[in-house]
């Protein structure tokens, strides 16, 4: 957003955003502790929270959120102050309740058509990762298996990060998306490791995050797609927090890659990233990256897509048949136990 100054006046359409957003955050938050009450019955809860997004969609955000990000699939338009606002009166009252009853709410929203709820989901699932982290990791992979935007990735990415903060060896969950056909879970791997140091402030900027997130960022540069470049740089430039000297170190690497075989994907993500490294080195970097430019339809040239091309034919990271889950809050104690749930 922008700040307003005496300088930089504040512009009409910012005006009216945050007019909009005063007008309707506490009806927003009335909407969110209004949820509670259909906790237990998902059905219910998505037909509610449908019926209260409507209420706060603004078509003249929703006409700038599909002009920002071409191919956004439906959406109701709803600001993002506001969709947080509901989350927020939702958690607020659901405090002492059961979180694992969340995960029969998000997987219900993962139904809707609209993308809304499915953003809304993400954040249920902050909730339930500590307390049934494996049933919670099964929806955030099929999540990833589903996103077909960059504004759905980079917000789960959040709950990603959150869960790899927590349970280190869930670094392997985002390994596995390296090799991926599907850009957005190419993109799902920058976007976490950028989010990764202000998700958790302790955890998210240890050194391990950086020696890791920087050897999945070597398997992923070279990627051909505008989409994953655009979160490799910025996931390089988060990593400056974490150990700027390790990550200006690799960049430098990179460029010489690049120089020596004029690799305009890997020049275009190590520019981007510069900004955030010593100015002496970025220097540097820029002389020996002079007239490397990305080319149209050149291939990629990523060790994970030279790994994936070993393997063409394999199912590597497809979308998979995704089985009822066989777990339900109603009855409470069923007659006959549950069957194992396959991974995803």
């Amino acid at each position: 957003m922008t700040v307003a100054t005496a300088d930089r006046p504040q512009s009409a359409v910012t005006a009216r955003a945050v007019a909009f957003v005063a007008a309707n955050r506490e009806r927003a938050e009335a909407i969110g502790r209004s949820l509670a009450d259909d906790i237990s019955n998902p059905d219910a809860f998505a037909i509610h929270l449908a019926h209260g997004l409507r209420e706060l969609a603004d078509p003249e955000y929703l006409a700038g959120q599909q002009h920002v990000a071409p191919g956004l699939g439906p959406i109701y338009g709803v600001r993002w102050p506001l969709l947080a606002a509901v989350g927020r009166g939702f958690r607020e009252t659901t405090r002492r309740d059961r979180p694992t009853a969340l995960l029969f709410v998000a997987d219900r929203l993962f139904r809707e058509t609209e993308l809304e709820p499915r953003w809304f989901a993400f954040g249920l699932l902050r909730r339930t990762l500590d307390v049934d982290p494996e049933r919670t990791w099964q929806l955030l992979r099929r999540a990833a298996r589903e996103a077909g935007d960059w504004i759905t990735v980079d917000t789960l990415a959040h709950t990603f990060g959150r869960g790899i903060a927590r349970e280190s060896y869930r670094w392997a969950e985002l390994e596995q998306l390296t090799l991926s056909p599907s850009r957005w879970e190419r993109r799902l791997v920058g976007s976490t490791i950028a989010t990764l140091p202000f998700e958790d402030r302790r955890a998210g900027r240890r050194p391990d995050v950086a020696t890791r997130g920087l050897q999945l960022l070597g398997e992923l540069i070279g990627d051909a797609e505008p989409d994953v470049q655009k979160a490799l740089a910025w996931a390089y430039r988060s990593l400056t927090l974490v150990d700027a000297v390790a990550t200006a170190a690799a960049l430098a690497a990179e460029a010489e890659m690049a120089a020596n075989t004029a690799d305009g994907h890997r020049a275009w993500v190590i520019r981007d990233a510069l900004p955030k490294i010593d100015q002496a080195t970025a220097e540097a970097i820029r002389e020996r990256l002079h007239g490397i430019r990305r080319r149209p339809g050149a291939p990629s040239t990523s060790r994970a897509s030279e790994l994936s091309t070993r393997f063409a034919g394999m199912s590597l990271g497809g979308p998979l048949p995704e089985p009822p889950l066989p777990w339900s809050p109603k009855p409470r104690r069923p007659r006959t136990p549950p069957t194992a749930i396959a991974r995803g």
